[in-house]
């Protein structure tokens, strides 16, 4: 009830205030800055006015309070990707798949194929055994040096445990400063594994009435030697990269493969021999040349020279044949390589001759040839 007295009072002061601003004056600026100076006294009384009231506990009505929030401006950086050195990435198998099946005391050579997707070089750094089965393997072993984005295979000599079972070891790298190497698509991404499973022989009955178990099967990528490929010219002059067809200077161009069959035991049955020459470019239209077809030929060139160009007539006995990039670029099994594969078991190399069938070249002036990259062959054994 006071607050309303209060208020009432306060009106009547401000309407007696705004009469006797309203009288006459013969300045009319001064008229008008009274005028202003009322209206801006009324809205601040007003405003005094409408303030917010707080009710003392004990009045029987809730207490009340307004409070304006203040605004915050908060400026979050945008995120940068760091560099990572050192960084590795497993990239395949090349020997002894997962699960390969094992004699008791079976020596084997296991290969992996790693990646270097850091920023930094590797000098120094070493392959090492992490934990699971040594199977036999060295405790650490050094690694070349390998650039951001090389790929490099790094192999250890193992031998199969002398009893049954499945046993698998990890390996890992680890840097010059003794730092572990982050393994991306590596178990737990720190490192990769070989895997196998020991056969128990055959053991024979008293009536020897249970058949035999089946040999081991193991399968193995054979890859290309790159310092023993090349391509020789029908004038004599060699080369490093393993080319195929003819020049532009109307040289006749024949490529030479060279495979390592150390990687196949002694002794080995050859099951199957996948071909894979899909890693290639092509220079013109090597595939117009002679009728159209790339053959590959047994040869053991060696140490290749000028003296292993076929320059006469046109050659028989070819392993594999291509009519056409379609098939080139295709992976297919092929009974003839197998019989050759099963017979360069026990030597130390297997090695092939590719060219079109003679007369070659086709005498334009223009380049028409096949360039190969990495060539495998798939080989499965017992």
């Amino acid at each position: 009830m006071r607050k309303l007295t209060r208020q009432f009072h306060l009106f009547i002061v401000c309407i007696l205030f705004l009469s006797a601003c309203n009288l006459p004056s013969n300045d009319p600026q001064g008229a008008e800055a009274n005028a202003t100076f009322a209206a801006q006294t009324v809205a601040a009384l007003i405003n005094i006015s409408a303030t917010p009231t707080f009710t003392p506990v004990g009045s029987g009505l809730p207490a009340t309070s307004t409070s304006t929030p203040s605004l915050t401006s908060t400026n979050t950086p945008a995120f940068t990707a760091t560099p990572v050195c050192p960084q590795a990435q497993f990239v395949t198998d090349v020997t002894i798949p997962d699960g390969t099946v094992m004699s008791q005391g079976q020596a084997f050579t296991k290969k992996w194929r790693i990646k270097n997707t850091g920023t930094c070089a590797w000098n120094g750094y070493t392959l090492v055994f992490d934990s699971g089965d040594v199977m036999s393997g060295p405790a650490s072993q050094p690694i070349g040096a390998v650039n951001p984005g090389q790929e490099i295979d790094l192999e250890v000599n193992l031998t199969a445990p002398n009893t049954a079972g499945n046993y698998r070891g990890y390996w890992r790298i680890v840097s010059n400063n003794n730092v572990l190497v982050p393994v991306l698509n590596g178990y737990q991404g720190r490192a990769f594994y070989v895997d196998i499973k020991v056969q128990a022989p055959a053991t024979a009955t008293a009536t020897n009435t249970l058949p035999a178990l089946p040999p081991a099967i193991a399968q193995v990528i054979l890859t290309t030697l790159s310092g023993e490929d090349g391509h020789v010219t029908s004038t004599g002059t060699t080369n490093g990269n393993p080319n195929v067809g003819d020049s532009s200077s109307n040289e006749g161009l024949q490529a030479f493969v060279s495979f390592d069959m150390s990687l196949i035991p002694s002794g080995a049955t050859i099951t199957k021999v996948v071909v894979d020459f899909s890693s290639y470019d092509m220079l013109g239209t090597p595939f117009s040349l002679a009728d159209g077809c790339l053959r590959a030929y047994a040869q053991n060139f060696g140490a290749m020279d000028a003296g292993d160009y076929v320059a006469s007539g046109d050659p028989t006995g070819a392993y594999i044949r291509w009519c056409g990039a379609g098939e080139l670029s295709s992976q297919f099994e092929s009974a003839d390589m197998k019989t050759l594969v099963q017979s360069a078991v026990g030597t130390s190399r297997l090695q092939l001759r590719l060219q079109f069938k003679s007369p070659n070249p086709n005498g334009n002036g223009v380049a028409d040839a096949v360039r190969f990259g990495t060539v495998k062959l798939i080989v499965t054994y017992q």
